[in-house]
């Protein structure tokens, strides 16, 4: 058994998709889009084959975020190494976005930073090589 994907709901579609592009390489589907349930989506293709879902409603409403909440958290990427962990997180950080936690040796062995997309959606960047 293996996870097919994960998906998100966003406010700004297309300026999350691009982040994911820019910053991960990731290879967007061509944009779907369901009129007659208001709907749109991109699935969001990474060199291994892992996808990522990004979804759309106009009648969207952007609530207040919580730090604790049930539902999604983050999702987390697998960069490479050390150093790819410490490169992307300072690019990320120089175009302006939040980084919740500098990189950094985790309690469970990870070497990891979190970031934020656009929307302040959270994003895990790990080292491939645990300890």
């Amino acid at each position: 058994m293996n996870i097919e994907h994960v998906a998100i709901y966003v406010n700004n579609l297309e300026v999350v998709k691009n982040f994911f592009v820019k910053y991960f390489g990731a290879k967007p589907s061509e944009k779907y889009t369901n009129f007659r349930q208001d709907f749109s989506s991109y699935f969001l293709v990474f060199d291994n084959g892992s996808r990522f879902e990004i979804m759309h409603r106009s009648t969207m409403i952007d609530p207040k975020k919580a730090k604790y909440r049930s539902g999604y958290h983050h999702v987390a990427l697998n960069v490479g190494g050390k150093k790819d962990v410490d490169e992307l997180t300072a690019k990320i950080e120089d175009d302006g976005f939040f980084i919740v936690a500098a990189p950094r040796t985790t309690g469970d062995g990870y070497y990891a930073s979190i970031v934020t997309d656009p929307e302040g959606n959270e994003i895990e960047l790990l080292a491939g090589n645990v300890n």
